[in-house]
Protein backbone atom coordinates (compact mmCIF):
# COMPACT_ATOMS: atom_id res chain seq x y z
CA UNK A 1 0.00 0.00 0.00
CA UNK A 2 1.65 3.31 -1.20
CA UNK A 3 0.36 7.17 0.10
CA UNK A 4 -0.48 7.90 -3.66
CA UNK A 5 -3.57 4.92 -4.12
CA UNK A 6 -6.98 5.01 -3.87
CA UNK A 7 -6.95 2.59 -1.52
CA UNK A 8 -5.25 4.41 1.25
CA UNK A 9 -6.73 7.40 0.80
CA UNK A 10 -10.35 6.77 0.83
CA UNK A 11 -10.07 3.51 3.10
CA UNK A 12 -7.17 3.22 4.75
CA UNK A 13 -6.20 6.59 6.30
CA UNK A 14 -10.17 7.98 7.10
CA UNK A 15 -10.24 4.50 9.47
CA UNK A 16 -6.88 5.00 11.04
CA UNK A 17 -7.87 8.90 12.05
CA UNK A 18 -11.28 7.90 13.20
CA UNK A 19 -10.17 5.08 15.14
CA UNK A 20 -7.26 7.27 16.62
CA UNK A 21 -9.18 10.26 17.48
CA UNK A 22 -11.57 7.89 18.66
CA UNK A 23 -9.63 6.23 21.47
CA UNK A 24 -8.27 7.74 24.20
CA UNK A 25 -4.99 9.04 24.54
CA UNK A 26 -3.33 6.12 26.38
CA UNK A 27 -3.97 3.54 23.77
CA UNK A 28 -3.12 6.14 20.85
CA UNK A 29 0.30 4.72 20.52
CA UNK A 30 -0.87 0.97 20.23
CA UNK A 31 -3.76 2.06 17.94
CA UNK A 32 -0.69 3.59 15.64
CA UNK A 33 1.54 -0.24 15.89
CA UNK A 34 -1.10 -2.09 15.39
CA UNK A 35 -2.67 0.07 11.88
CA UNK A 36 1.17 0.62 10.78
CA UNK A 37 1.58 -3.27 10.72
CA UNK A 38 -1.34 -3.50 9.16
CA UNK A 39 -0.01 -0.98 6.15
CA UNK A 40 3.30 -3.08 6.32
CA UNK A 41 1.42 -6.04 6.06
CA UNK A 42 -0.66 -5.08 2.74
CA UNK A 43 1.67 -6.29 0.33
CA UNK A 44 3.84 -9.12 1.95
CA UNK A 45 2.45 -9.96 4.83
CA UNK A 46 4.76 -12.67 6.10
CA UNK A 47 7.57 -9.61 6.85
CA UNK A 48 6.05 -7.99 9.29
CA UNK A 49 8.08 -10.83 11.46
CA UNK A 50 11.29 -9.26 10.04
CA UNK A 51 10.07 -5.82 11.18
CA UNK A 52 8.86 -7.49 15.00
CA UNK A 53 12.68 -8.96 15.27
CA UNK A 54 14.24 -5.87 14.46
CA UNK A 55 12.27 -4.21 16.87
CA UNK A 56 12.15 -6.43 19.93
CA UNK A 57 16.16 -7.00 19.31
CA UNK A 58 16.70 -3.06 19.60
CA UNK A 59 14.32 -3.05 22.55
CA UNK A 60 15.75 -5.75 24.42
CA UNK A 61 19.29 -4.45 23.70
CA UNK A 62 18.25 -0.87 24.85
CA UNK A 63 16.99 -2.21 28.18
CA UNK A 64 20.55 -4.07 28.44
CA UNK A 65 22.40 -0.74 28.02
CA UNK A 66 20.05 1.27 30.57
CA UNK A 67 21.33 -1.44 33.32
CA UNK A 68 22.88 0.33 35.99
CA UNK A 69 27.09 -0.51 36.87
CA UNK A 70 27.76 -1.93 33.06
CA UNK A 71 31.43 -1.60 32.15
CA UNK A 72 32.06 0.58 29.36
CA UNK A 73 33.17 -2.64 27.67
CA UNK A 74 29.81 -4.21 28.06
CA UNK A 75 27.79 -1.74 26.49
CA UNK A 76 30.41 -1.35 23.71
CA UNK A 77 29.43 -5.03 23.15
CA UNK A 78 25.82 -4.43 23.15
CA UNK A 79 25.95 -2.22 20.84
CA UNK A 80 27.89 -4.16 18.42
CA UNK A 81 25.45 -7.07 18.73
CA UNK A 82 22.49 -4.84 17.81
CA UNK A 83 24.24 -3.61 14.86
CA UNK A 84 25.40 -6.70 13.77
CA UNK A 85 21.70 -7.80 14.15
CA UNK A 86 20.21 -5.14 12.01
CA UNK A 87 22.78 -5.13 9.28
CA UNK A 88 22.37 -8.94 9.13
CA UNK A 89 19.11 -8.71 8.30
CA UNK A 90 19.14 -5.97 6.24
CA UNK A 91 21.97 -7.48 4.32
CA UNK A 92 20.83 -11.10 4.05
CA UNK A 93 17.40 -9.50 2.30
CA UNK A 94 19.20 -6.56 0.19
CA UNK A 95 22.07 -7.54 -0.51
CA UNK A 96 22.59 -11.40 -0.42
CA UNK A 97 21.50 -11.56 -4.65
CA UNK A 98 24.08 -9.05 -5.05
CA UNK A 99 27.30 -10.93 -3.05
CA UNK A 100 26.18 -14.34 -4.75
CA UNK A 101 26.09 -12.90 -8.37
CA UNK A 102 29.37 -11.41 -8.06
CA UNK A 103 31.57 -14.55 -6.33
CA UNK A 104 29.66 -16.41 -8.97
CA UNK A 105 30.97 -14.38 -11.32
CA UNK A 106 34.32 -14.01 -10.42
CA UNK A 107 34.82 -17.64 -9.40
CA UNK A 108 32.60 -19.69 -11.97
CA UNK A 109 30.49 -21.24 -8.89
CA UNK A 110 26.31 -21.54 -9.96
CA UNK A 111 25.24 -20.46 -5.71
CA UNK A 112 21.44 -20.72 -6.58
CA UNK A 113 20.23 -17.14 -5.52
CA UNK A 114 17.80 -16.61 -3.11
CA UNK A 115 15.02 -14.47 -5.48
CA UNK A 116 13.78 -13.32 -2.07
CA UNK A 117 11.17 -9.81 -2.82
CA UNK A 118 12.63 -7.44 -0.51
CA UNK A 119 10.97 -5.94 1.75
CA UNK A 120 9.49 -2.50 1.58
CA UNK A 121 11.54 0.33 3.64
CA UNK A 122 13.68 -1.98 5.19
CA UNK A 123 16.90 0.30 4.62
CA UNK A 124 14.95 3.45 6.65
CA UNK A 125 13.32 1.13 9.31
CA UNK A 126 17.05 -0.76 10.10
CA UNK A 127 18.50 3.09 9.94
CA UNK A 128 16.22 4.08 12.06
CA UNK A 129 16.18 1.15 14.73
CA UNK A 130 20.10 1.62 14.82
CA UNK A 131 20.06 5.21 16.08
CA UNK A 132 17.68 4.47 18.82
CA UNK A 133 20.70 1.53 20.13
CA UNK A 134 23.52 4.29 19.24
CA UNK A 135 21.76 7.50 21.46
CA UNK A 136 21.00 5.44 24.09
CA UNK A 137 24.70 4.51 24.40
CA UNK A 138 26.04 8.00 23.97
CA UNK A 139 23.18 8.94 26.38
CA UNK A 140 21.55 11.70 23.88
CA UNK A 141 18.40 9.57 24.32
CA UNK A 142 16.61 7.61 27.12
CA UNK A 143 16.08 3.92 26.94
CA UNK A 144 12.11 3.14 26.29
CA UNK A 145 10.95 1.04 28.57
CA UNK A 146 7.40 0.53 27.26
CA UNK A 147 7.77 -1.90 23.77
CA UNK A 148 4.50 0.01 22.26
CA UNK A 149 6.04 3.03 22.05
CA UNK A 150 8.95 1.94 20.70
CA UNK A 151 7.10 -0.37 18.52
CA UNK A 152 5.27 2.83 17.55
CA UNK A 153 8.66 4.51 16.71
CA UNK A 154 9.79 1.77 14.26
CA UNK A 155 6.82 0.92 12.29
CA UNK A 156 5.06 4.44 12.29
CA UNK A 157 3.87 4.04 8.71
CA UNK A 158 3.83 7.78 8.10
CA UNK A 159 7.55 7.73 7.53
CA UNK A 160 8.41 3.73 7.20
CA UNK A 161 8.03 3.41 3.38
CA UNK A 162 10.24 6.18 2.00
CA UNK A 163 11.38 8.25 5.06
CA UNK A 164 12.38 11.07 5.90
CA UNK A 165 14.61 8.83 7.96
CA UNK A 166 13.94 9.61 11.49
CA UNK A 167 16.07 9.48 14.58
CA UNK A 168 15.01 8.48 17.54
CA UNK A 169 16.76 11.22 19.49
CA UNK A 170 14.14 13.50 17.29
CA UNK A 171 10.66 12.46 18.77
CA UNK A 172 11.33 10.37 21.79
CA UNK A 173 9.44 13.35 23.29
CA UNK A 174 6.87 12.90 21.32
CA UNK A 175 6.06 9.36 21.34
CA UNK A 176 4.74 9.49 24.88
CA UNK A 177 3.98 13.39 24.98
CA UNK A 178 2.44 15.22 21.67
CA UNK A 179 -0.25 17.45 21.34
CA UNK A 180 -2.93 17.29 18.29
CA UNK A 181 -4.95 19.61 17.47
CA UNK A 182 -6.75 21.72 14.24
CA UNK A 183 -4.19 24.16 13.34
CA UNK A 184 -1.82 21.32 13.54
CA UNK A 185 -3.91 18.63 11.69
CA UNK A 186 -5.14 21.54 9.02
CA UNK A 187 -1.40 22.06 8.29
CA UNK A 188 -0.83 18.22 7.88
CA UNK A 189 -3.55 17.99 5.03
CA UNK A 190 -2.53 21.31 3.73
CA UNK A 191 1.48 19.78 3.33
CA UNK A 192 -0.06 16.12 2.42
CA UNK A 193 -2.01 17.29 -0.10
CA UNK A 194 0.80 19.12 -2.19
CA UNK A 195 2.87 15.91 -1.64
CA UNK A 196 0.30 14.05 -3.16
CA UNK A 197 0.35 16.27 -6.27
CA UNK A 198 3.61 16.58 -6.57
CA UNK A 199 3.75 13.07 -7.02
CA UNK A 200 0.61 12.58 -8.82
CA UNK A 201 1.04 15.40 -10.98
CA UNK A 202 4.08 16.40 -11.65
CA UNK A 203 6.41 13.31 -10.81
CA UNK A 204 4.32 10.48 -12.99
CA UNK A 205 3.45 12.81 -15.69
CA UNK A 206 6.69 13.81 -16.13
CA UNK A 207 8.00 9.96 -15.36
CA UNK A 208 5.71 8.95 -18.70
CA UNK A 209 8.45 11.37 -21.16
CA UNK A 210 11.04 9.46 -19.05
CA UNK A 211 9.74 6.14 -19.56
CA UNK A 212 9.22 6.38 -23.38
CA UNK A 213 12.95 8.01 -23.66
CA UNK A 214 14.94 5.39 -21.26
CA UNK A 215 12.88 2.51 -23.69
CA UNK A 216 14.47 3.72 -26.43
CA UNK A 217 17.56 2.11 -27.58
CA UNK A 218 20.73 5.20 -26.51
CA UNK A 219 22.77 4.57 -29.67
CA UNK A 220 19.45 5.56 -31.51
CA UNK A 221 18.93 8.94 -29.48
CA UNK A 222 20.05 12.36 -30.38
CA UNK A 223 21.86 14.74 -27.93
CA UNK A 224 18.54 17.33 -27.14
CA UNK A 225 16.81 13.60 -26.49
CA UNK A 226 18.99 12.20 -24.37
CA UNK A 227 19.71 15.31 -22.17
CA UNK A 228 15.96 16.07 -21.98
CA UNK A 229 15.32 12.21 -20.83
CA UNK A 230 17.78 12.64 -17.91
CA UNK A 231 15.87 15.98 -17.42
CA UNK A 232 12.82 14.15 -16.91
CA UNK A 233 14.15 11.22 -14.37
CA UNK A 234 15.67 14.43 -12.10
CA UNK A 235 12.13 15.99 -12.09
CA UNK A 236 10.54 12.53 -11.55
CA UNK A 237 12.62 11.61 -8.79
CA UNK A 238 12.86 15.26 -7.06
CA UNK A 239 9.54 15.30 -6.99
CA UNK A 240 8.02 11.13 -6.97
CA UNK A 241 10.46 11.58 -3.18
CA UNK A 242 9.60 15.09 -1.83
CA UNK A 243 6.46 14.13 -2.43
CA UNK A 244 6.07 11.34 -0.31
CA UNK A 245 8.37 13.42 1.94
CA UNK A 246 5.53 15.79 2.27
CA UNK A 247 3.05 13.17 2.54
CA UNK A 248 5.08 11.83 5.04
CA UNK A 249 5.37 15.52 7.59
CA UNK A 250 1.80 15.78 6.68
CA UNK A 251 0.99 12.67 7.85
CA UNK A 252 2.39 13.14 10.73
CA UNK A 253 1.46 16.36 11.91
CA UNK A 254 -2.16 14.89 11.59
CA UNK A 255 -1.18 12.69 14.61
CA UNK A 256 0.68 15.12 16.34
CA UNK A 257 4.20 14.10 15.54
CA UNK A 258 6.64 16.93 14.08
CA UNK A 259 9.49 14.77 11.42
CA UNK A 260 12.44 17.03 10.27
CA UNK A 261 12.56 18.51 6.18
CA UNK A 262 13.89 16.07 4.00
CA UNK A 263 14.38 18.43 0.86
CA UNK A 264 15.27 22.00 0.43
CA UNK A 265 14.93 22.76 -3.47
CA UNK A 266 17.99 21.55 -4.70
CA UNK A 267 18.08 22.05 -8.22
CA UNK A 268 18.72 25.54 -7.50
CA UNK A 269 22.21 24.17 -5.18
CA UNK A 270 25.62 26.17 -6.81
CA UNK A 271 27.75 23.20 -6.13
CA UNK A 272 27.38 19.71 -5.46
CA UNK A 273 28.40 20.20 -2.01
CA UNK A 274 24.95 22.47 -1.89
CA UNK A 275 23.09 20.50 -3.20
CA UNK A 276 23.71 17.31 -0.98
CA UNK A 277 23.01 19.87 1.63
CA UNK A 278 19.27 19.84 0.43
CA UNK A 279 18.59 16.43 -0.85
CA UNK A 280 17.22 13.68 1.37
CA UNK A 281 18.36 15.89 4.59
CA UNK A 282 17.59 12.61 6.78
CA UNK A 283 20.18 10.71 4.73
CA UNK A 284 22.73 12.85 4.93
CA UNK A 285 22.76 13.70 8.39
CA UNK A 286 22.37 10.00 9.34
CA UNK A 287 25.89 9.42 7.70
CA UNK A 288 26.99 12.29 9.23
CA UNK A 289 26.62 11.56 12.71
CA UNK A 290 26.51 7.81 12.98
CA UNK A 291 29.47 7.40 10.39
CA UNK A 292 31.67 10.38 9.59
CA UNK A 293 31.90 11.56 12.96
CA UNK A 294 32.60 8.25 14.97
CA UNK A 295 35.60 7.76 11.92
CA UNK A 296 36.93 10.86 12.81
CA UNK A 297 35.37 13.74 11.09
CA UNK A 298 37.74 16.39 10.31
CA UNK A 299 39.53 15.91 13.22
CA UNK A 300 42.59 13.19 12.31
CA UNK A 301 43.93 15.14 9.42
CA UNK A 302 43.55 15.43 5.70
CA UNK A 303 44.19 11.49 4.58
CA UNK A 304 41.81 10.56 7.67
CA UNK A 305 39.00 13.12 6.29
CA UNK A 306 39.59 12.18 2.76
CA UNK A 307 39.37 8.27 3.74
CA UNK A 308 36.26 8.80 5.66
CA UNK A 309 34.39 11.23 3.12
CA UNK A 310 34.87 8.23 0.97
CA UNK A 311 33.65 5.50 2.94
CA UNK A 312 30.55 7.84 3.79
CA UNK A 313 29.68 7.76 -0.17
CA UNK A 314 30.76 4.41 -0.70
CA UNK A 315 27.98 3.53 2.11
CA UNK A 316 25.45 6.36 0.73
CA UNK A 317 25.95 4.76 -2.65
CA UNK A 318 25.25 1.01 -1.31
CA UNK A 319 22.44 1.68 0.99
CA UNK A 320 20.15 2.62 -2.59
CA UNK A 321 20.49 -0.07 -3.51
CA UNK A 322 22.36 -3.39 -4.22
CA UNK A 323 23.97 -2.76 -7.43
CA UNK A 324 27.99 -1.82 -9.03
CA UNK A 325 25.84 1.50 -10.53
CA UNK A 326 24.75 2.62 -6.84
CA UNK A 327 28.53 2.40 -5.76
CA UNK A 328 29.68 4.10 -8.42
CA UNK A 329 27.03 6.40 -8.27
CA UNK A 330 28.49 7.08 -4.31
CA UNK A 331 32.17 7.37 -5.24
CA UNK A 332 31.12 9.78 -8.19
CA UNK A 333 29.80 11.92 -5.59
CA UNK A 334 32.23 11.49 -3.08
CA UNK A 335 35.25 12.47 -5.48
CA UNK A 336 33.60 15.75 -6.51
CA UNK A 337 32.77 17.07 -3.03
CA UNK A 338 36.62 16.03 -2.33
CA UNK A 339 37.48 18.24 -5.00
CA UNK A 340 35.28 21.01 -4.33
CA UNK A 341 36.26 20.56 -0.49
CA UNK A 342 39.77 21.40 -1.26
CA UNK A 343 39.91 22.79 -4.58
CA UNK A 344 36.56 23.50 -6.50
CA UNK A 345 34.87 25.67 -4.33
CA UNK A 346 37.65 28.26 -3.71
CA UNK A 347 37.49 28.60 -7.72
CA UNK A 348 33.61 28.35 -7.66
CA UNK A 349 32.99 31.25 -5.81
CA UNK A 350 34.85 33.14 -8.11
CA UNK A 351 32.84 32.89 -10.94
CA UNK A 352 29.40 34.25 -11.71
CA UNK A 353 26.15 33.13 -10.01
CA UNK A 354 24.55 31.29 -13.18
CA UNK A 355 27.86 29.45 -14.24
CA UNK A 356 27.84 27.81 -10.63
CA UNK A 357 24.52 26.73 -10.70
CA UNK A 358 25.19 25.19 -14.58
CA UNK A 359 28.23 23.41 -13.25
CA UNK A 360 25.95 21.87 -10.58
CA UNK A 361 23.26 20.86 -12.31
CA UNK A 362 25.39 19.25 -15.37
CA UNK A 363 27.31 17.12 -12.60
CA UNK A 364 23.77 15.94 -10.94
CA UNK A 365 22.30 14.97 -14.39
CA UNK A 366 25.41 12.95 -15.11
CA UNK A 367 25.08 11.46 -11.68
CA UNK A 368 21.44 10.45 -12.53
CA UNK A 369 22.44 8.53 -15.39
CA UNK A 370 24.65 6.46 -13.03
CA UNK A 371 21.96 6.12 -10.88
CA UNK A 372 19.47 5.17 -13.05
CA UNK A 373 20.37 2.40 -15.49
CA UNK A 374 22.21 -0.92 -13.61
CA UNK A 375 23.99 -1.67 -16.66
CA UNK A 376 27.22 -0.65 -17.79
CA UNK A 377 26.85 -0.62 -21.00
CA UNK A 378 23.48 1.13 -20.89
CA UNK A 379 25.70 4.02 -18.80
CA UNK A 380 28.50 4.48 -21.18
CA UNK A 381 25.73 4.71 -23.99
CA UNK A 382 23.59 6.91 -22.80
CA UNK A 383 26.04 9.40 -21.27
CA UNK A 384 27.80 8.98 -25.09
CA UNK A 385 24.56 10.14 -26.19
CA UNK A 386 24.70 13.04 -23.93
CA UNK A 387 28.18 13.80 -25.23
CA UNK A 388 26.87 13.71 -29.17
CA UNK A 389 29.54 10.74 -29.45
CA UNK A 390 26.84 8.53 -30.93
CA UNK A 391 26.83 9.79 -34.33
CA UNK A 392 23.31 10.78 -33.48
CA UNK A 393 22.36 14.43 -34.77
CA UNK A 394 21.67 17.47 -32.25
CA UNK A 395 18.23 16.81 -32.41
CA UNK A 396 14.88 15.27 -34.99
CA UNK A 397 11.61 15.22 -34.76
CA UNK A 398 10.93 12.96 -32.10
CA UNK A 399 12.82 15.88 -29.99
CA UNK A 400 10.74 18.63 -31.32
CA UNK A 401 7.68 16.01 -30.78
CA UNK A 402 8.66 15.33 -27.18
CA UNK A 403 9.48 19.20 -26.28
CA UNK A 404 6.30 20.64 -27.46
CA UNK A 405 3.95 17.84 -26.02
CA UNK A 406 6.16 18.57 -22.15
CA UNK A 407 7.00 22.49 -22.57
CA UNK A 408 4.00 23.37 -20.05
CA UNK A 409 4.50 20.89 -17.95
CA UNK A 410 8.40 21.61 -17.84
CA UNK A 411 7.68 25.25 -16.78
CA UNK A 412 5.22 24.02 -14.21
CA UNK A 413 8.11 21.86 -13.12
CA UNK A 414 10.86 24.54 -13.29
CA UNK A 415 8.91 26.94 -11.16
CA UNK A 416 7.43 24.45 -8.29
CA UNK A 417 11.22 23.45 -7.84
CA UNK A 418 12.50 27.21 -7.30
CA UNK A 419 12.07 29.18 -3.48
CA UNK A 420 8.82 30.84 -3.29
CA UNK A 421 7.31 33.01 -0.74
CA UNK A 422 4.97 31.08 1.99
CA UNK A 423 1.74 30.59 0.91
CA UNK A 424 -0.25 31.23 2.66
CA UNK A 425 1.51 34.16 4.80
CA UNK A 426 -0.39 33.36 8.11
CA UNK A 427 -1.34 30.56 10.34
CA UNK A 428 -4.48 29.94 9.37
CA UNK A 429 -6.16 29.34 5.97
CA UNK A 430 -8.03 31.38 4.03
CA UNK A 431 -11.38 30.23 2.18
CA UNK A 432 -9.47 30.66 -1.26
CA UNK A 433 -6.45 28.12 0.11
CA UNK A 434 -8.88 25.97 1.06
CA UNK A 435 -10.44 25.84 -2.18
CA UNK A 436 -7.28 25.61 -4.43
CA UNK A 437 -5.97 23.03 -2.04
CA UNK A 438 -8.90 21.48 -2.07
CA UNK A 439 -8.91 21.74 -6.37
CA UNK A 440 -4.94 19.99 -6.25
CA UNK A 441 -6.59 16.94 -3.86
CA UNK A 442 -9.34 16.82 -6.73
CA UNK A 443 -7.25 16.58 -9.86
CA UNK A 444 -4.55 14.51 -7.91
CA UNK A 445 -7.63 12.26 -7.36
CA UNK A 446 -8.85 11.99 -10.90
CA UNK A 447 -6.08 11.24 -12.05
CA UNK A 448 -5.38 8.34 -9.70
CA UNK A 449 -8.92 7.13 -10.95
CA UNK A 450 -7.72 6.78 -14.49
CA UNK A 451 -4.01 6.13 -14.03
CA UNK A 452 -2.55 3.21 -15.31
CA UNK A 453 1.23 4.96 -14.58
CA UNK A 454 1.69 5.19 -11.10
CA UNK A 455 5.45 3.95 -9.97
CA UNK A 456 6.77 3.09 -7.24
CA UNK A 457 10.53 4.08 -6.54
CA UNK A 458 11.24 2.88 -4.08
CA UNK A 459 11.42 -0.74 -4.11
CA UNK A 460 14.98 -1.25 -4.08
CA UNK A 461 15.65 0.96 -0.87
Amino acid sequence: MVFSSLLFLFLFLPAVLALYYCSPRRIRNLILFLTSLVFYAWGEPIYIVIMLVSTLTDYSFGLLLDRPNLTSLKRKWIVACSIIVNLALLSYFKYADFLIQNVNTLLGTSIPLTDLPLPIGISFYTFQSMSYIIDVYRGTAKAQRNWIDFGTFVALFPQLVAGPIVKYSTIAEQLHKRTENIKMFAEGVRRFTIGLAKKVLLANNIGLLWDTISNTNPDSLTVLTAWLGIIAFAFQIYFDFSGYSDMAIGLGLMFGFRFNENFNKPYIAQSITDFWRRWHISLGSWFREYVYIPLGGNRRGLVIQMRNILIVWLLTGFWHGASWNFIAWGLYFGVILLMEKWVGLKLLFRLPRWTRHVYALVLILIGWVLFVFDQPSLILSYLSAMAGLNHQALWNNDTLYFFYTNIILLLILIIASLPKKQWPRKNELSFLHLVWYGFLFFLSVSYLVDATFNPFLYFRF
